[in-house]
């Protein structure tokens, strides 16, 4: 029987998985946890010739739903201006962006699993 993290830890060692994750796909992380006045952005990474957005959802176990399904429209909107934004602020020369989830269930004792959903929104 395993230790139950409360929702920060469980996040914040979802979101390490995930960037583990990215980087062992071939991908580089360019930020994690990116912040402004409006709001957060997980995980930013590219394959050279675009930008990834990735939103991370960890969960424990699927009684609220499966972690992808935290992504709402109104999620996906704030997402993307947020990262209108961060283009903004880093000048980064690329412009074509793909917005992914990486949804990871790690139920309290087991073993996590994660889903990298490409383009979801």
């Amino acid at each position: 029987m395993g230790i139950k993290l409360d929702h920060r830890d469980l996040g914040r060692r979802g979101e390490w998985l995930a960037e583990r994750y990215l980087r062992k796909h071939g991908l580089k992380v360019l930020g994690r946890n990116w912040r402004c006045p409006a709001g957060e952005l997980d995980l930013i990474a590219t394959d050279g010739k675009r930008l990834i957005f990735c939103e991370v959802k960890t969960r424990g176990g699927t009684g609220y739903g499966a972690p992808a399904e935290a992504v709402t429209e109104d999620k996906a909107r704030r997402i993307r201006r947020l990262a209108r934004l961060w283009r903004d602020a880093s000048r980064s020369p690329l412009q074509d962006s793909r917005y992914d989830i990486i949804s990871v269930l790690w139920p309290p004792g087991g073993v996590p699993r994660i889903e990298h959903l490409a383009g979801a929104f």
